[in-house]
């Protein structure tokens, strides 16, 4: 890890830096601010055709995403590994190339230098790191006949800068991210519903596509609140079926003395309280799809009643002698490992080979990456929209938080966490104190996190409350320490530690 501050850095360089660190806390621009540093490091330091490059995790592959000399005709993207940007990123490691000219693993994809002497360029790329790992690279040039031993300088200094936008960085790769995100939202092809970008759950709606036209019976696995019904319903709705019923039954919900009438039906006095003629859920998806979630919670006599459902595409309704064919498809979902079930004997071996003819697998929320923030910003869309307020964005300690949280609720407890922020909130942005206590609790505690995340988690929450208390006192420093109950002395402490600019809530004469 390299060190935020040297020693060895000039007037020019160390006021540069601290040039670089009042833009980024005074605006919440993000390409604003990127391209802002670019030209800084241009006009300040002669380090000119800055780029920041940024890696997708879900494609693995690195796009020139924001340019400070020109915008692009076309996206510029690079392989891990491939160029000088491309190997830096894979290494996590700085390349400095004393002349272009001698280096033929430069590839210029962007032909910005093809009329420029390669000989009197020097370039310096170096990798921008979010909690240890790489997310992106700095890269710049400079003039050759600066020597070598400037090169290493230039290298030092940039590494400082890396680590200052790395945040700004991991915030503009979950933009992009978002942007994918609208595609699919706005998507009429299959799974449109289905929100995420992540290789598996890429993985998933390459099998629902697969599975959706024909009528094979689906097993879908996975954790409570991972989204079996959402993958059950899109299958539904991309099959030959569309237009029929889809009918869901939540097995575990079901008393085990009302299972078999809820599902097949009865006829009227058929037992106490049967006071008329009813139709079973297999009756009322005729046509369509069935959805039997929770499949393991059956009891064992209506596990040998639905086999023959299967078998014979038939139901008798309790009562009656007359069996009555339905055309149903079935799509049945556990939580259970079904096979430890059959071995312990509360489950039929030949019903789940029946269920199971084709299987789906949705992964928890912990293995989705950046989904989480995919979903965390469409539910703040969504919530937003209910409570009838405008909320824009989720900050930076609060999205620290979500991406850390092991998500033992999946989907579920994510949607529920946005929807209690969206309410509680009171302006335009999610922030981390809008989060469940206990979610606060377990995200900071959770294993193999860095023992800074702490601090940083308060130094982050301390910037947002004085920047909140100066823009309600218009920069008036002893009204703001007012409203957060402690002494001017403090305030005026933290402000200067945290680079906190007061003259730009003071309202404009």
């Amino acid at each position: 890890m390299y060190s935020m501050y040297s020693k060895n850095f000039s007037y020019e360089e160390l006021a540069t830096l601290y040039e670089i660190t009042n833009f980024i806390i005074s605006s919440n621009d993000i390409e604003k601010v990127l391209k802002e540093i670019l030209n800084i490091l241009s006009e300040k330091m002669n380090l000119k055709r800055g780029i920041i490059s940024i890696l997708d995790k879900t494609s693995n592959e690195i796009f020139h995403d924001t340019y400070g000399f020109q915008d692009p005709k076309e996206t510029i993207k690079f392989k891990i590994g491939e160029g000088i940007t491309g190997k830096v990123i894979e290494s996590g490691e700085p390349i400095g190339i004393p002349r272009l000219d001698k280096a033929p693993f430069f590839l210029d994809k962007t032909g910005i230098r093809k009329n420029l002497n390669k000989e009197e360029l020097a370039f310096i790329c170096v990798p921008i790191k979010y909690q240890n790992e790489t997310i992106g690279a700095l890269s710049v040039d400079m003039p050759s006949k600066e020597g070598e031993e400037n090169l290493q300088r230039k290298i030092d200094f940039l590494l400082n800068v890396s680590i200052r936008i790395s945040e700004l960085v991991k915030r503009r790769a979950l933009i992009s991210e978002n942007a994918k995100l609208k595609d699919i939202i706005s998507s009429k092809g299959y799974a449109a519903s289905i929100i995420g970008n992540s290789k598996k759950i890429r993985d998933v709606k390459d099998e629902i596509i697969t599975v959706s036209k024909s009528d094979v019976s689906i097993l879908i696995f996975g954790e409570t609140g991972t989204g079996k019904e959402l993958v059950a319903r899109e299958i539904h709705n991309n099959s030959l079926r569309k237009d029929k019923p889809f009918i869901v039954v939540n097995c575990g919900a079901l008393p085990e003395g009302v299972v078999e009438s809820e599902l097949f039906g009865h006829k009227k006095g058929a037992f106490t309280g049967a006071n008329e003629n009813r139709i079973g859920k297999f009756e009322a998806a005729d046509g369509g799809t069935i959805f039997l979630d929770e499949i393991g919670e059956l009891p064992l006599n209506i596990q040998v009643k639905l086999l023959r459902v299967l078998q014979e595409k038939e139901i008798t309704r309790i009562g009656e002698n007359i069996p009555r064919k339905v055309d149903v498809r079935i799509i049945a979902a556990t939580n259970r490992d079904l096979e430890k079930e059959i071995s312990e004997g509360r489950f039929r071996s030949d019903l789940y080979y029946r269920l199971n003819v084709f299987s789906i697998f949705v992964p928890p929320l912990r293995e989705r990456g950046s989904d989480i923030m995919l979903l965390a910003d469409y539910f703040v869309q969504k919530y937003s929209q209910k409570t009838g307020k405008i909320i824009k964005r989720i900050d930076t300690p609060t999205i620290d938080m979500l991406m850390k949280y092991h998500w033992p609720g999946n989907v579920r407890e994510l949607e529920n966490c946005i929807e209690r922020a969206c309410l509680v909130t009171t302006d335009d942005a999610i922030h981390s104190h809008n989060l469940p206590p206990s979610l606060q609790i377990k995200a900071v505690k959770k294993e193999n996190d860095r023992i800074g995340n702490f601090d940083i988690l308060v130094q982050n929450y301390e910037i947002e409350l004085i920047t909140d208390a100066l823009k309600q006192t218009n920069g008036n420093q002893k009204k703001a320490a007012e409203i957060l109950g402690t002494t001017q002395r403090i305030i005026q402490y933290k402000i200067t530690k945290y680079n906190i600019d007061c003259n730009r809530f003071k309202k404009k004469k």
